[in-house]
C-alpha cells in the first residue's frame, strides 16, 4: 500500500459522502491506496452515510469514541497500512490527481518527511472587504504561491491538515499528533498541525509545499463574521501557549510565565489599533485587534497554568 488517506469526521453526515466520493474518484493510474474514515463519536447519521459506500474495497470505517481531532487521526495512523499517510477533512474535496501526486512527491524526494499544498476556497457568499490573505488562517486556507517551496527551520511554512501528508517513518520517529493542543468539539484555533510539523523539522525532516497538490473547501457564512475570527485568534493563542515553542519562548524575563516580548507586542498592537481606529482604517484596525486577541489568549492560558499549578 503506497498511500493511506485518513479522513476524520464529527457530526457532518451531510458532508462526508461528498468528501469520500472525491477520494474514490482518483485518476485511473493512481497507485494502490486506501481511505480510512474515522468517525469521532458522531451522534448524527455519519455511520449510515459511510456505510452506503463501503462496497468499495478501498474504503474502511473506524469508530473512535474518545473525542478529539488528534485522537481520531492517531487512530487512523494506527490502522493505516501505507508508507505515506495523507490527511484531509470532511468539508474538503480533493482533486482527481491528489493521491497520485502525493505518491510521486514522496518517491521523488526521499528526504521529505511531510508535504502539502493548496487549500483553496469555494465561496458560498462574497467575502467581506476586511478579509484579506492574512485572515485566511482561521479558514484553514493555504496558498503559498505557484512554485514548490521546501520547508525547513529557516522557512517554517505551516501546512494544514486539510491537505497534509506525512511519511510513516517520520511519524514513527517523532510520534503521532499531540492531544495536548487538539481540536475538541466547537473549540477553535487548535495547533495540532503546526505542532507536529515543528517536531518533524526539529528532528531533521524536510517539508515540501507543492502548489499542484490541490484541495477545495466551502467556506460557510458563519466563518465570514468578525466574531468567528475573534474567537479563533483567542483560541489559537491559548493552544500556542500550550506548545511552548522554543523559538517563541526564548527569553529569560517572563513575568507570570509570559515572555517579555509578548508584553511589548501587546503595547505595540494596542497603539496601532488606536491609531488606525482614529483614522477610520477599519480593516487595518481589525488586523491589530486580532493580533491582540492572540496575545490575550496566550497570556490567559499561561496565567491559568500557573493558577492550576
Amino acid at each position: 500500500m503506497t498511500v493511506s488517506v485518513v479522513l476524520c469526521t464529527f457530526n457532518r453526515a451531510h458532508l462526508i459522502a461528498g468528501a469520500i466520493e472525491a477520494l474514490l474518484r482518483q485518476a485511473p493510474d493512481t497507485p494502490d491506496y486506501e481511505v480510512l474514515v474515522v468517525d469521532n463519536n458522531s451522534s448524527d447519521g455519519t455511520r449510515a452515510a459511510v456505510s452506503q459506500l463501503l462496497d468499495d474495497p478501498r474504503l474502511r470505517y473506524l469508530y473512535e469514541p474518545e473525542q478529539g481531532l488528534s485522537t481520531a487521526r492517531n487512530r487512523g495512523i494506527a490502522e493505516a497500512r501505507g508508507a505515506v499517510i495523507a490527511f484531509t477533512d470532511d468539508d474538503v474535496r480533493v482533486d482527481p490527481t491528489w493521491v497520485s501526486r502525493i505518491a510521486a512527491l514522496f518517491d521523488g524526494f526521499p528526504a521529505v518527511g511531510f508535504a502539502g499544498g493548496r487549500v483553496l476556497p469555494v465561496w458560498d457568499h462574497e467575502p467581506p472587504a476586511w478579509l484579506n490573505a492574512a485572515g485566511h488562517a482561521p479558514l484553514a486556507l493555504v496558498d503559498y504561491g505557484d512554485e514548490r517551496r521546501f520547508i525547513n527551520p529557516a522557512q517554517p511554512l505551516c501546512l494544514v491538515g486539510a491537505n497534509l501528508s506525512i511519511r510513516r517513518a517520520a511519524i514513527d520517529a517523532v510520534g503521532p499528533f499531540s492531544t495536548h493542543v487538539q481540536l475538541l468539539g466547537d473549540d477553535a484555533g487548535s495547533t495540532e498541525d503546526q505542532e507536529i510539523e515543528l517536531r518533524l523539522l526539529r528532528a531533521g525532516f524536510a517539508g515540501l509545499y507543492d502548489p499542484g497538490l490541490v484541495v477545495r473547501t466551502h467556506v460557510p457564512p458563519d466563518r465570514l463574521r468578525r466574531r468567528y475570527h475573534r474567537e479563533w485568534h483567542v483560541g489559537h493563542g491559548r493552544h500556542f501557549a500550550r506548545m511552548r515553542e522554543p523559538s517563541f519562548e526564548g527569553t529569560r524575563l517572563a513575568p507570570l510565565g509570559i515572555p517579555a516580548h509578548v508584553y511589548r507586542a501587546a503595547i505595540t498592537e494596542t497603539l496601532a489599533w488606536m491609531r488606525d481606529t482614529l483614522r477610520l482604517r477599519s480593516a487595518a484596525a481589525f488586523a491589530h485587534e486580532l493580533r491582540l486577541r492572540f496575545l490575550f489568549g496566550f497570556a490567559t492560558e499561561r496565567i491559568a497554568e500557573r493558577h492550576h499549578g
